[in-house]
């Protein structure tokens, strides 16, 4: 039992940093060559150096690919039973958050994909967010996930991740908890078939948000990142995304912090 209860462990820690805006030291030397989502505004050869390709140990990973679609620079998401994301090390205090805005164009959702549940919590996008925060606040599964995530990679866990997310059947504003742990929640912002093969743009109050799915103020954002998974329904998805921009000062501070 408490062997069993050790390798989940590990499985979700590792979920939960390359969730995270932590680096994982595993995967660090794999970097996008041309990466055309930013959040901040550069030219296209600046992006990559920014943006970095994570994956999880033991599973395959989503290819991530610039592309061209609909007039606009993109990143092709595919993935093919895999889980894998692209993330940025930032570093904006709480006071200074402001909005973000995103977008993404889905052509079909996974029919067997939900999010509440531990056996098929894929999605064909996840905009995420990482937080700081005060740890010694963790419960004690939290806690040892988090010294399981400094052992594997130098960094503990973030104290909370936020997602946004398409979801196939629950209504857009919905908040979704992970069901490996509570420090991972999930809005929906899309939601059914309805809007499926259009681009959908979005801004959101990154604050007002966290605040909605976690019931407290939020602490300094840390990572950001974009998710396409179909690891758990062992099926295939697609998407692409547009930019990733942050809106006010945190802007000018994403442009200014250098990245690790």
């Amino acid at each position: 039992m408490e062997f069993s209860l050790r390798i989940l462990a590990v499985g979700l820690c590792a979920f939960m940093v390359a969730c995270s805006g932590l680096p994982n030291r595993r995967a660090a030397a794999e970097s996008t060559a041309d990466t055309t989502v930013a959040v901040v505004q550069q030219a296209p050869q600046t992006w990559s150096s920014a943006w970095q390709h994570y994956s999880l140990p033991g599973k395959e990973s989503t290819d991530y690919s610039p592309a061209r679609l609909d007039g606009r620079d993109v990143m092709a998401a595919h993935a093919a039973s895999s889980a894998s994301l692209l993330r940025q090390r930032v570093q904006i205090p709480a006071s200074d958050l402001d909005r973000i805005k995103f977008s993404w164009k889905v052509p079909e959702l996974m029919a067997k994909a939900d999010l509440a549940t531990r056996d098929n919590a894929d999605s064909t996008v996840r905009i995420v967010l990482a937080f700081d925060g005060d740890r010694s606040r963790f419960s004690a599964k939290n806690a040892m996930l988090s010294e399981l995530a400094h052992v594997m990679t130098g960094e503990p866990l973030p104290y909370a991740t936020l997602m946004y997310v398409w979801c196939n059947s629950r209504e857009a504003g919905s908040v979704i908890a992970s069901s490996r742990t509570d420090r991972i929640r999930k809005i929906v912002v899309e939601s059914g078939t309805q809007n499926l093969n259009n681009w959908m743009d979005y801004e959101r109050n990154i604050r007002a948000d966290y605040e909605k799915a976690f019931g407290e103020a939020p602490g300094a954002l840390i990572g950001i990142g974009i998710m396409t998974d179909s690891d758990n329904t062992r099926t295939t998805t697609q998407a692409w995304y547009g930019p990733v921009t942050l809106t006010g000062k945190a802007l000018a501070l994403a442009t200014a912090t250098p990245q690790r």
